[in-house]
């Protein structure tokens, strides 16, 4: 009895002894396996991608056994389009195989804004608005006549006129177009009939003169052209620098044609 009570103790012992050793093994191996799983102790250091463009980027780091994922973009004037500007982990940091390198891009473009109608505003308040919006206003003004002093009458850019609602890139250098009141001397008229109204407004500032009362037969709509068919005073007279033509528009682009012969109201001179 003796003999079979140590025997079996003998063996329960070796078993438990076994079952420990294939604990610890399995223990061990699942270690070693998540260490080379995730790559435990394997760093790299990050190089600086700051200035490249993606397509430099992505086969550097892919080199390192990295990978890049762009989280946002920007705008500045100082460095090249297209570069980037930031990336997360720093440069010369260190980080484990297949990581992502997050990166902030120097946008392609130009971000757009648009010009709004700054018409008969007081060229301080246009200064500061445009200036606002991230254009660059010139310090020297284009002087105009026109029937009141230091209001806006447009806005050019390399001496061409930027329409109200035309998109400017941030940054664009822009000169303010400024009236200086009534000049002295007497010029004609010109026909506007049949322009639009921005067209009738460039040609009547080419002569040296503004547009006043603007009167429309229906509501101006986005993207519906009108034309002027009708001016006071008309073609041909003489009018002092600075002075005014009223305007009368229709998107009855015939009516513009014929200049508004058609009206049989003797009264059309009175909403001027």
């Amino acid at each position: 009895m003796r003999d079979f009570d140590k025997s079996g103790l003998k063996f329960v012992g070796i078993n438990v002894l076994i079952a420990v050793f294939v604990l610890i093994s399995i223990l061990i191996g699942l270690i070693l396996w998540l260490r080379t799983y995730t790559q435990h102790g394997v760093e790299v250091e990050v190089m600086d991608v700051r200035g490249l463009v993606m397509a430099e980027a992505e086969p550097l780091l892919a080199d390192q056994g990295l990978h890049v994922v762009v989280i946002d973009s920007t705008y500045s004037d100082k460095v090249p389009l297209g570069t980037i500007v930031d990336q997360d982990p720093k440069p010369n940091s260190h980080a484990k195989h297949g990581r992502a390198v997050y990166v902030t891009i120097n946008a392609t473009t130009k971000r757009q804004i648009i010009m709004p109608d700054l018409h008969d505003i007081s060229y301080r308040q246009a200064e500061t608005t445009l200036s606002g919006m991230g254009l660059v206003v010139d310090t020297i003004y284009d002087y105009e006549p026109s029937a009141y002093r230091d209001l806006v009458l447009e806005v050019k850019s390399n001496g061409v006129t930027i329409q109200p609602g035309e998109k400017v890139p941030v940054g664009t250098k822009v000169r303010l177009v400024v009236g200086f009141g009534r000049g002295t001397e007497q010029v004609e008229v010109p026909s506007v009939i049949g322009l639009t109204l921005q067209d009738a407004r460039s040609l009547l500032l080419s002569r040296r003169l503004t547009i006043g009362a603007v009167q429309y037969d229906e509501p101006a709509e986005e993207g519906v052209k009108q034309y002027v068919y009708r001016q006071t005073p008309n073609a041909g007279e003489q009018l002092l620098e600075g002075e005014t033509v009223a305007l009368r528009l229709s998107a009855d682009i015939e009516k513009a044609a014929i200049g508004g012969a058609s009206t049989s109201d003797k009264n059309e001179d009175e909403w001027f």
